[in-house]
């Protein structure tokens, strides 16, 4: 999958860099919280660079033996529920998340999940998977989106 970094708003070129990183067990734990500050704008809000990330990311959390693994997983279950549309009638997720409208990005990530969601459902499927990598609540919060998409199409 080709992506053109430079046409996201604020995404660093080193991305592919940082991705590759992710699978040396050395490299990896310190590229991490580097990719997390891209991918993330504040505590409650993800990146304009987050959507073209999630199909890498879902695939990254698919191999066995990667040291970030367990993180890679919780990063996604982050943006899953982040990518969630937010009540405008609920004045204290408005004030916390901004209106959906703010935030289209909550929405490309939403349907990046759908759009990969085969490979969402074989990580979760997975036998490899060790036991309490993906606790059940997490595992329905990764399919939300996938599911929301859905129902919008």
């Amino acid at each position: 999958m080709d992506v053109d970094w430079s046409r996201i708003p604020g995404c660093p070129a080193g991305i592919p860099v940082l991705l590759r990183s992710l699978l040396d067990d050395v490299a990896g734990p310190a590229a991490l919280p580097v990719l997390e500050n891209v991918l993330m704008n504040s505590v409650f809000h993800v990146s304009a660079v987050m959507p073209a990330v999630l199909p890498f990311l879902i695939r990254l959390a698919a191999v066995p033996d990667i040291a970030v693994r367990s993180d890679l997983v919780e990063l996604l279950v982050l943006a899953a529920d982040l990518s969630l549309p937010v009540d405008a009638d609920d004045e204290r997720q408005v004030l916390l998340f901004g209106t959906d409208r703010d935030h289209p990005e909550r929405e490309w990530c939403s349907a990046a999940f759908a759009a990969h969601a085969a490979d969402l459902r074989a990580l979760l499927e997975e036998e490899t998977l060790p036991d309490g990598l993906i606790s059940v609540a997490d595992r329905e919060c990764l399919l939300r989106p996938v599911e929301l998409q859905r129902r919008l199409s």
